[in-house]
């Protein structure tokens, strides 16, 4: 792999200054690969992560060449090491939507009603299934609502009507809570209904 010399990294700077539409490309076939091989061996990226981050780089700097001081740095250098942070910060916005999606899935999950809303519970679980039955529903979302109703709070029982019990924690979560969520817009939107017919 044969890579400019430094008077030729400054000419092609020189020439993405002046927007020149040819040295856009030039600057792609001259560092791409060089970035790709040095993500992939030292930040041991996969190919779709070390992609995604060198375009980034090169398309800031061709957006801001202005911002490179070649007194600082060569090129491939400067833009080898913005792919870099653009791995890291990747990442670290990957770690927290996980974090997030878990905080929130502990958040939201259901709590156990209380022993005197027990009989209650009963009665409104069962007007609402009959309700449901008419509907011809799933019997993974049927057995999810039922749960739901008597204020079933555990996750992992949730997702054993929709067959989600096997999937790891934070996907269980995430998959019980969009089926969850799902399933009471339905009864909402049933109950809706209910009342509209129940008007004189």
């Amino acid at each position: 792999m044969k890579y400019p010399t430094r008077d030729e990294e400054w000419a092609l700077h020189e020439r993405v200054l002046m927007k020149m539409p040819v040295a856009n490309a030039e600057v792609f076939k001259c560092f791409m690969p060089f970035m790709m091989k040095t993500l992939c061996r030292k930040m041991r990226c996969d190919g779709e992560e070390a992609t995604d981050c060198a375009l980034k780089a090169i398309f800031d700097y061709l957006g801001h060449p202005e911002r490179y001081d070649r007194k600082q740095s060569l090129l491939r250098s400067y833009l080898t090491r913005a792919a870099k942070m653009n791995v890291l910060d990747s990442r670290k916005s990957e770690q927290k939507r996980i974090e997030r999606e878990i905080n929130y899935a502990n958040v939201v999950e259901l709590r156990a009603r209380p022993p005197n809303e027990v009989m209650e519970t009963a009665v409104e679980t069962a007007l609402a299934l009959k309700r449901i039955e008419r509907r011809n529903m799933k019997p993974g979302d049927l057995g999810l609502l039922e749960l739901v109703l008597q204020g079933e709070s555990s996750t992992l029982a949730l997702a054993r009507p929709l067959g989600l019990e096997d999937l790891p924690e934070a996907e269980r979560k995430r998959g019980v809570k969009q089926n969850r969520d799902r399933v009471l817009k339905l009864l909402r939107r049933l109950g809706k209904e209910e009342d509209s017919h129940d008007e004189p």
